[in-house]
């Protein structure tokens, strides 16, 4: 684990005068990423760009689509059962912003009165709050699409399933190796770690206990992920006391800074954490870095693409490269891969994919893990 033995600051020098933007994808950089371990395939929240996200049929569609991990973003219950949502918001008042109703929340009268409005993360939310709900209440909502426009084939399946626990999907993915002999695991990312803190529902051991229980500890099967770094940083001391070593990863905003870096007057930006010095800080508590995909390149052509230094900064420092999230519909791609002007067109995905692989990246995490694996494939066989 790098995060043991690396001595961070003095790499970080030998890489703190590398260009900061490179100017397309060489053949040199290409042939270091064929040369590279296959990268991994994420099943981001599942497979949401055919069923409801963070449901168990999600994960499970993610894992017979070739996934190698899945991935769980977990919150808190009011008796403190870490369950899949995206946001601790069930649904409410703010479709504009995050999409449809998470849940059905707003159709059961009996929790009518558990409607309010909280600051979470600098944003303003009237709604439902799994942290008012304890898992048998949760137990009885049930899930909708987020982007029922673009994806009407999963909105067809609102309100059929429902919201799993970490315990449960840590039983899906064993009962799947058990009936693959495929190994999967679980990347998981802990969400608003301040918030729950802020409201008595730490994160860290609620996490680590169930996989302990588990027997689900072995560190080619977990990775925990988070937009803090302080959450990362007491997972790290806490893992270290338990005895276990899961990698962890920082990941990256496409801007502005870490919530806890807010909270607590930090004056480091995402922009400063990405360059070898910040890099450098990261690797004395993670193993990795889920960068927004914009951060390693910007596609400039259908076959070319402006790239950064993130990746090769990063695994100067033994950091591995987890980018994210890539999704096939034409509103999720960039302007030169889109075909056609329906935003729920399936565009040059395959074209995306081929950039990205090209730069080295050791992962990356897609709504569609099939094309995903395919790419990889197409990536493997030198094609």
């Amino acid at each position: 684990m790098n995060r043991r033995t690396a001595p961070a600051l003095a790499l970080a020098v030998v890489v703190a005068c590398a260009s900061l933007l490179a100017p397309a994808i060489t053949p040199a950089l290409a042939a270091d990423a064929a040369s590279r371990a296959p990268p991994i395939v994420i099943g981001h929240r599942g497979a949401p760009a055919y069923v409801p996200a963070h449901t168990l049929a999600s994960y499970l569609l993610a894992i017979q689509q070739g996934a190698d991990f899945i991935e769980p973003d977990l919150v808190a219950t009011r008796d403190g059962v870490l369950i899949a949502r995206h946001e601790p918001y069930l649904g409410g008042d703010h479709a504009d912003v995050l999409g449809a109703d998470a849940t059905d929340v707003a159709r059961h009268p009996q929790f009518a009165g558990r409607k309010k409005t909280v600051l979470l993360d600098g944003m303003r939310l009237t709604g439902w709050f799994a942290e008012d709900f304890t898992l048998a209440e949760i137990r009885t909502l049930r899930v909708n699409e987020r982007l029922p426009a673009l994806r009407p084939w999963s909105a067809a399946a609102d309100g059929v399933h429902g919201i799993p626990t970490l315990e449960e999907i840590v039983r899906l993915v064993q009962r799947a190796e058990a009936t693959t002999g495929r190994r999967v695991g679980l990347y998981i990312e802990t969400k608003h770690p301040s918030y729950h803190a802020s409201i008595g529902l730490p994160l860290e051991e609620a996490l680590v206990r169930p996989l302990v229980e588990a027997g689900f500890t072995d560190t080619r099967r977990v990775f925990v992920q988070s937009f803090e770094v302080g959450n990362l940083q007491r997972l790290d001391g806490l893992l270290d006391r338990a005895g276990l070593t899961l990698p962890l990863v920082q990941l990256f905003g496409a801007s502005g800074k870490p919530w806890d870096f807010q909270v607590s007057g930090d004056a480091r930006t995402w922009d400063d954490l990405a360059k070898p010095l910040g890099l450098a800080f990261i690797a004395t508590y993670a193993d990795g870095i889920g960068p927004n995909k914009a951060r390693v390149l910007r596609v400039s052509g259908p076959t070319s693409a402006d790239v950064t230094s993130l990746v090769e900064d990063a695994h100067a420092l033994g950091l591995v490269v987890h980018p994210y999230t890539f999704r096939s519909e034409n509103a999720f791609l960039p302007g030169p891969l889109r075909q056609g002007d329906d935003p729920a067109a399936i565009g040059d995905h395959a074209g995306e994919y081929a950039l990205f692989l090209a730069t080295g990246i050791d992962g990356l995490f897609s709504d569609n893990p099939d094309h995903a694996v395919k790419a990889r494939e197409r990536l493997t066989a030198g094609d």
